[in-house]
């Protein structure tokens, strides 16, 4: 199973794993994106996306037999929230705006199967996500290696506790929310360039997830910006979501059509001006 799970499989090789993200329902985009070459996972975002939980079943389904790792951000650390997630068969579940240890420790319970957690056994679509001969047995004796956990630190609160947090047995991956985060520490985020104090405490949370064994995460809202932190040692990134995809991409080509047209069109007015003039 480990080896069909292709963010754990990169994280694990050292190397980053570059990311998309889906905020809008439906498994044909899923599929649209899954095929970007050499992107590793993509994050179906039922915290701030228009994705219900159906939709959510037949996104990870898509993204999956893509080979790509679906990942699933729950709306919060609630158990059923995660059951659901991790039942679909997601390779990570992603969970937002994490305070405190205690929560950390409840959302590790809450993802794994006895003896390391209490996950209930009996989603029949699970295994499939990581192949077809994988039997329900088979999952459950694996799963708890084979899925990631992924923290989202974006409050104070989670700052000030971020290596005891990032110590949590059963967590794999501390992700900043630069935007959530920045406002909590009151630096927001109102432009390209992030305050010194938010630059300061992003480095915080890379560093302790590195001191723990952990890998580090975080949101990025362009390549340009997926770069910048992937050279600064972060090991996973997200590059676009398929919002923002869209608007540049319909926007740029409209911008392109329109600036075209308007050529054509002011040369098309200038001649009749002329001759209105001319008769004069």
């Amino acid at each position: 199973m480990q080896a069909a799970n292709r963010l754990q499989r990169v994280l694990k090789s050292g190397k980053t794993a570059y990311g998309g993200w889906q905020m809008l329902p439906g498994s044909n985009l899923s599929r649209t994106i899954a095929r970007t070459p050499n992107l590793d996972w993509i994050c179906v975002d039922t915290e701030h996306g228009n994705i219900a939980d159906e939709q959510m079943h037949e996104c990870v389904a898509a993204i999956a037999a893509c080979g790509v790792s679906p990942v699933v951000r729950v709306p919060e650390g609630q158990h059923w929230m995660i059951k659901r997630a991790l039942d679909a068969g997601c390779h990570a579940v992603m969970v937002p705006l994490v305070r405190t240890v205690e929560e950390a420790k409840n959302i590790a319970t809450y993802s794994k199967f006895p003896p390391d957690g209490n996950r209930g056994l009996g989603s029949p679509f699970s295994m499939e996500k990581f192949s077809p001969d994988i039997t329900q047995v088979q999952y459950f004796q694996q799963a708890n290696d084979a899925t990631l956990v992924i923290l989202q630190i974006e409050t104070q609160t989670a700052l000030e506790s971020v290596r005891e947090i990032a110590a949590v047995p059963g967590i794999d991956v501390l992700l900043v929310g630069p935007h959530d985060l920045g406002n909590s520490i009151g630096h927001p985020v109102l432009g390209a360039e992030y305050d010194p104090e938010l630059k300061e405490a992003i480095a915080k949370i890379r560093s302790a997830a590195e001191e723990a064994g952990k890998w580090s995460a975080i949101y990025c809202g362009s390549g340009d910006v997926a770069k910048t932190y992937a050279d600064q040692g972060f090991n996973m990134v997200n590059t676009m979501n398929d919002v923002v995809a869209l608007k540049q991409a319909f926007g740029g080509a409209i911008n392109t059509a329109m600036g075209s047209n308007q050529h054509a069109g002011v040369q098309g007015i200038k001649k009749p001006v002329e001759k209105i003039t001319t008769s004069s």
